[in-house]
């Protein structure tokens, strides 16, 4: 590997320590709008050691905060191709919760338009079937802006939300991500034609369970879904039956 792909590894996939195991399965895990790779930190530990989770820390936050975010879908997809590129030689599958969902869906598409290995499986959480989720940027004309939308969504921890110097630095990137979302509307001709697990919350009022199944439609493969504990950001007993799930379907 060169210095400059030995960089772009560093900065763009975390392990969190973990030991590879060569014949293992690779998980590449995309975190929701405004969030960071260390969501997946716990997943390092919880996981069996047949699948190996990487973390894809996007720029714009945590050790990338002096990068700019994306705000458009396609560049940030042809930047993970060339990161990801190295790690195809093995088996791969993708997880994505809220934009990371999306993100991970639209990185499965380019894959085969490429004709470049793709994925076991396609995991999807927190996040409605791309035929609904036109997003739209709900939080212009609100008073309070985006972060008021913030603090609907929930997940986001008080104390971020009462530091008002914090919010002002973190809610930049989360309205590049937001922007990134709203702009993408990719209609692919051809659905994927691999397993799509979808994790929906019950209490989820924007990725209802209802509009989770609409990922059905998204593949020509089997389809799951599972309704599990919490809202859009599950707790901890959701994100353990997901971590669950997926260990079931890859090692």
């Amino acid at each position: 590997m060169t210095g400059q792909a030995q960089d772009d590894d560093r900065r763009w996939l975390k392990r969190f320590g973990r030991r590879d195991d060569p014949a293992g399965t690779q998980l590449l895990c995309f975190h929701h709008a405004g969030g960071s790779a260390a969501m997946f930190r716990q997943w390092a530990r919880e996981l069996p050691r047949s699948v190996q989770p990487i973390a894809v820390q996007l720029p714009g936050r945590a050790d990338r905060f002096h990068e700019p975010a994306h705000e458009r879908m396609d560049p940030l997809v042809d930047d993970l191709i060339e990161v990801v590129k190295p790690l195809l030689d093995r088996p791969f599958a993708l997880y994505g919760v809220s934009m990371g969902a999306r993100v991970a869906w639209a990185l499965a598409h380019a894959l085969r338009e490429r004709a470049m290995p793709r994925p076991r499986m396609l995991f999807v959480a927190a996040c409605a079937g791309p035929e609904l989720d036109h997003a739209g940027r709900d939080w212009e004309g609100r008073w309070d802006d985006l972060e008021g939308y913030l603090r609907d969504l929930g997940g986001t921890p008080a104390e971020v939300l009462n530091e008002p110097e914090l919010l002002r630095v973190l809610l930049p990137t989360l309205r590049a991500d937001l922007t990134l979302l709203s702009t993408h509307d990719f209609e692919p001709a051809v659905p994927l034609d691999l397993p799509v697990h979808a994790f929906a919350g019950s209490a989820d009022l924007t990725a209802t369970p209802h509009r989770m199944r609409a990922w059905q439609s998204a593949t020509t493969g089997r389809f799951d879904l599972d309704i599990v504990p919490g809202g859009h950001f599950f707790d901890l007993d959701g994100e353990q039956q997901v971590i669950r799930t997926v260990a079931q379907h890859l090692a």
